[in-house]
């Protein structure tokens, strides 16, 4: 979950912990489900 005080830094702070939790997920060993789709709600 993320927030902003705007959509634009909404959406950008939401893609950052994307990202981050990609890169512990990867060093974990943890399976990346692979991209279904734009983000629905913001």
């Amino acid at each position: 979950m993320a927030d902003g005080k705007t959509r634009k830094e909404a959406i950008e702070n939401a893609e950052r912990i994307i990202d981050e939790w990609i890169e512990i997920a990867r060093e974990d060993g943890e399976e990346i489900p692979a991209p279904r789709g734009k983000l629905m709600y913001v």
